[in-house]
């Protein structure tokens, strides 16, 4: 290790002699140099020592390799595959959601049944039933399906070996915005949920690198995010196409966004790699195992109890303090409004500068708790009911919608709103116990927010100067 082939002066030397020789080798340039001479020098013994495997399998994962980890086919074909999952998931999700609702609102009937059986207030009534069950019922019935088709195709991919190549792909472009490589694979978590994303922080050593890791996590969408993404590019954007390639536009166009979300992620790395968390990012070595026959036993498993119920189960411990809440200001008045009206309207004026209007935005401030109930919030609050409700029909949500001045430019702010505002309070609460700051909790909610508002801002000035 003392001697290595240096770049600047082509010739063998010792490493501190060099640096006295050139000041401008700088401490990331020389473990690059380092690193590559070690690979050099082990490829020159493999040659010699090392009997290359000729077996099918040893070809088939040097093929798939070179196609997979490509830097001209693997963004393509991730991206790809990024949209057939989620064309997967909005076809294969409709059906047993509406199932679902169905029968949780069927219950909702014997439960109203039972409360007047006993003459119950109707502020009891109205809390627990039209309140926190109603809440319930939307969260499982339009949370459930997704993550069922989802978590099964994410886990067969990580099964099947894909996802490290992912990682080796997206490895440079983190290590570029100064960030660490292992931030790859927990960014990914964040699909799933961005709390857990937060936890699987933990396997990046360097503290500075992990919260650079943990205030980005939150630009990839969670599965709790997903739902409105793509209800909304169902509705709008599938609508400038023809019905038979509307699906299949409206999940490529989610996966579109799920990229915005992506490079921000590295842009805001950058940024505070530069700044508020200067550094120089560590090295990463990334093993890629072999290519493997799924295991079904394994990916039920992970899928569906480690991931589904888990994910499922928080969201239903915050959205009951959320019901209740909701219920209480959309049903105590202000002389002629509601509390939740009354807020709408104080916050319209902002609202229509970024595209969006008061009841959006209040939709989003009182879906802190839990994403999944920004949807049933929003239509509540335009409905001018006293508790959440569920439509018929995506064709119904979207003609509530544009009776209530939405376009396509408005739904285009809310998909973009929604990939980039503050983090859900599990996040946050979690972003609190692993880094144990309150300062730096209050960052990771500030800098997307800001980031959603100047988008949206930017986004709707240049429509309308356009249009």
């Amino acid at each position: 290790m003392d001697n290595f082939k240096c770049k600047n002066c082509k010739n063998q030397c010792k490493i501190f002699q060099c640096l006295q020789n050139d000041m401008d080798l700088n401490k990331e340039d020389l473990r690059d140099d380092m690193v590559e001479s070690i690979y050099h020098k082990a490829e020159e013994i493999s040659k010699v020592a090392v009997s290359k495997n000729t077996s099918k399998q040893y070809m088939l994962d040097t093929r798939l390799d070179n196609l997979f980890t490509s830097k001209f086919t693997g963004y393509p074909i991730m991206f790809i595959l990024l949209g057939l999952i989620f064309w997967l998931t909005i076809a294969g999700a409709n059906v047993p959601s509406s199932m679902l609702a169905h029968m949780f609102f069927s219950i909702e009937d014997k439960l109203t049944s039972i409360f007047m059986y006993f003459n119950s207030p109707s502020w009891l009534h109205g809390i627990l039933v039209l309140g926190v069950y109603r809440t319930l019922a939307w969260v499982i019935s339009v949370m459930l399906p997704p993550m069922a088709i989802f978590f099964p195709c994410f886990t067969l991919l990580e099964d099947l070996g894909y996802l490290p190549r992912v990682a080796f792909n997206l490895d440079r472009l983190f290590k570029k915005a100064g960030a660490h490589g292992k931030q790859a694979l927990t960014m990914s978590m964040g699909f799933g949920c961005n709390a857990a994303g937060i936890i699987a922080c933990r396997i990046i050593d360097s503290p500075r690198e992990r919260l650079i890791a943990m205030i980005t996590n939150n630009f990839v969408p969670c599965n709790g995010r997903f739902p409105t993404l793509i209800m909304i590019s169902t509705i709008f954007i599938g609508a400038l196409v023809s019905s038979s390639y509307s699906s299949l536009f409206a999940s490529f166009f989610v996966a579109f966004l799920v990229v915005i979300g992506i490079l921000i992620t590295l842009l805001v790395s950058w940024s505070l790699s530069k700044t508020m968390l200067k550094g120089i990012p560590s090295s990463f070595t990334l093993e890629l195992p072999s290519y493997r026959k799924p295991k079904i036993g394994r990916i039920v498993y992970t899928s569906i109890i480690d991931r589904t119920i888990f994910v499922l189960s928080r969201a239903i411990v915050v959205a009951i303090p959320a019901g209740f809440i909701t219920w209480i200001l959309a049903n105590v008045n202000v002389g002629d409004q509601s509390i939740l009206a009354l807020s709408a309207s104080y916050l319209d004026p902002f609202g229509k500068l970024i595209g969006l209007d008061g009841f959006i935005l209040m939709a989003f401030i009182l879906g802190l708790p839990a994403n999944e109930i920004v949807l049933p919030i929003l239509i509540m609050s335009y409905m001018s009911e006293g508790a959440m409700l569920e439509l018929d029909s995506l064709k119904a949500m979207g003609d509530l919608f544009k009776s209530n001045g939405w376009t396509t430019l408005t739904a285009l702010n809310v998909m973009l709103f929604s990939l980039l505002h503050f983090p859900c309070g599990t996040t946050l609460w979690t972003m609190k116990k692993e880094c144990g700051s309150m300062k730096w909790t209050m960052v990771a909610a500030l800098i997307p927010t800001s980031i959603a508002i100047g988008t949206c801002f930017i986004v709707t000035q240049i429509a309308h100067l356009i249009f």
